[in-house]
């Protein structure tokens, strides 16, 4: 097995084994791919304070998301067509989340359905809910969640139009994939991801496949789901699916101050700073550079995450160091379900840990409840003068 020391590692044997319109579908961003790039690059402008002499020793990455208790304040992020990426890969990354003590976020998209993980975890898990025009597949979607026992509901705002990613369109991206002469070839180097997807019946969308009025099978799906996704959702929409579900909510996709506000407004219980991973608007800021102006709007009125350009322990760090309750994983563990499987998923967690722990240990502060912008150095025009 090869030394895996760095997410890096987990990409490379990930890109090897998985079919290249999987790997591109992660692997991607919209239109230039700009926010994409900028995600990651961005956490590059951050350096880190170096102190010495500091006691080291019982040292915690512990911490609470959502009054949920972490084992680092890192949660799985959804993300779409998991169990194409390896068979059963919703189930085998929510096992993993369970073992080491994160959250993990299943997406409305999903390939294993809310009951198929369910069936296979112990814990609760968190739901995430794209919103509809069919809204009484939007109310049983979120009964089924509530039958599921999944402890929060993560509503996705910035996808009521789908972003254009070049490469999905000229790859033809499907599940279960077309054959195409093009896709059979490729295919045929991926023999290993080919018999592990023949042992599952898990190969479509399996909170839409059979639940959806007339959609019995994949031929059926493609015009569904593009003519659903809901462009008339507006915060009084919001409020009501957060009064039908009841329970702890989560905004994701905020990337404005006044977007914040209102989040705060609705009552969410948390919100999640996002651009989609770089997915939706190109050309919209990283998450890491609006995180400041959106904590300088709601304070401590809210709790705040930070999603999108998260690989390393050292991007968690710096995240929370900025003020950040929480950070949001999603191509980070893909790599590891690509590559590995569940153990992959596992191996992402414990790297990420392990920079996290080493690093903070050598900021000087031992519990992630000290981590503050003090072990930080940032650029003076970090954020930009914007007009």
């Amino acid at each position: 097995m090869a030394v895996i020391t760095e997410i890096k590692d987990l990409k490379r044997i990930y890109e090897r084994r998985v079919p290249r319109m999987f790997y591109d579908y992660a692997e991607s961003g919209s239109w230039t791919e700009q926010t994409f790039r900028e995600n990651t690059s961005d956490f590059d402008q951050l350096r880190l304070r170096q102190r010495v002499a500091v006691d080291m020793t019982g040292r915690s990455t512990t911490s609470e998301m959502i009054g949920q208790e972490v084992a680092m304040p890192v949660a799985l992020a959804p993300v779409g067509l998991t169990g194409m990426q390896h068979a059963d890969g919703e189930i085998k990354a929510a096992k993993a989340a369970e073992e080491f003590g994160v959250p993990f976020t299943l997406s409305t998209m999903s390939i294993c359905s809310i009951e198929a993980v369910a069936e296979k975890t112990s814990k609760p898990f968190w739901f995430q809910l794209y919103t509809m025009k069919d809204e009484g597949y939007v109310r049983r979607l979120i009964e089924r969640a509530k039958a599921a026992k999944c402890s929060a509901l993560v509503i996705t705002l910035d996808l009521q139009i789908l972003g254009q990613r070049h490469k999905d369109l000229k790859n033809g991206l499907s599940a279960p994939p077309k054959l195409t002469p093009k896709t059979i070839v490729n295919l045929m180097t991926k023999w290993t991801w080919g018999l592990q997807m023949l042992g599952t019946k898990n190969r479509e969308f399996g909170n839409i496949v059979g639940h959806v009025d007339g959609i019995s099978d994949t031929s059926q799906l493609g015009a569904w789901t593009a003519e659903q996704f809901d462009p008339s959702l507006d915060w009084g929409k919001i409020a009501k699916i957060k009064e039908m579900w009841g329970g702890k909510v989560i905004l994701k996709g905020i990337l404005d101050a006044e977007d914040a506000k209102m989040a705060l407004k609705v009552g969410a219980d948390a919100i999640i700073v996002s651009n989609h991973g770089g997915r939706q608007l190109d050309g919209a800021m990283s998450s890491i550079k609006m995180l400041p102006s959106i904590l300088d709007a709601v304070g401590d009125q809210i709790e705040v995450h930070l999603d999108s350009g998260i690989r390393s322990g050292q991007d968690v760090l710096k995240a929370v160091a900025m003020g950040a309750k929480g950070t949001y994983i999603g191509r980070a563990y893909i790599y590891g379900l690509g590559a590995m499987g569940q153990a992959g998923v596992s191996k992402a967690l414990e790297v990420i840990h392990k920079e996290l722990d080493i690093s903070m240990a050598l900021c000087g502060k031992r519990k992630i409840s000290e981590l503050d912008q003090d072990v930080l150095l940032v650029p003076k025009d970090f954020t930009g003068d914007w007009r």
